[in-house]
């Protein structure tokens, strides 16, 4: 991977606030002008690893979503949902989620990245409980709704859903 390019803009007017945004393959570190090098030096590699941070937080990796869906799971399904393995998958155009009971899979679509967590977290419950109950019918859902955010996330993906095709999808 190539070396991350770093423009620096100082600003006379910024007094004691510093910021940092992502411009296409740059990042633009915004100083006060009145800095010093070596200040400059440590706020920069700060605010790197703030917006990493950051990134990190919206693209979790497959392992991070194994071990929400484990935390999940014991939070709301008393550690009865035990998932073998939860993975971002690309191929999943018309489904959030899909699961495999007998293995104990959970795919997300890849979509879902950069969502809110509580988002992606319903999903991944709502795939945790299809491995418990593999139907859509009322135990389902009542185990479903042990989740708090789980009617505030169904409406967020169908307004995402009708928003971007003109219909809703289901997990």
């Amino acid at each position: 991977m190539p070396p991350e390019t770093v423009e620096v803009r100082r600003s006379a007017r910024r007094r004691r606030t510093v910021s940092a945004y992502r411009d296409g393959d740059k990042t633009i570190v915004l100083l006060p002008a009145g800095l010093s090098t070596t200040d400059e030096e440590q706020w920069v590699r700060r605010m790197l690893e703030r917006l990493a941070a950051k990134e990190q937080r919206k693209r979790p990796s497959d392992d991070d979503l194994l071990d929400r869906a484990r935390e999940l799971s014991a939070r709301y399904l008393d550690g009865r949902a035990t998932p073998s393995s939860v993975r971002w998958v690309e191929n999943q155009l018309h489904r959030w989620g899909s699961c495999t009971p007998d293995h104990g899979t959970i795919r997300l679509s890849a979509r879902l990245r950069g969502m809110p967590a509580w988002v992606v977290d319903y999903v991944i419950m709502h795939e945790l409980v299809h491995l418990l109950v593999p139907s859509h019918g009322p135990r389902f859902w009542a185990l479903v709704e042990r989740y708090p955010k789980a009617e505030r996330a169904r409406g967020f993906l169908e307004g995402f859903s009708m928003a971007a095709s003109g219909t809703p999808e289901e997990c």
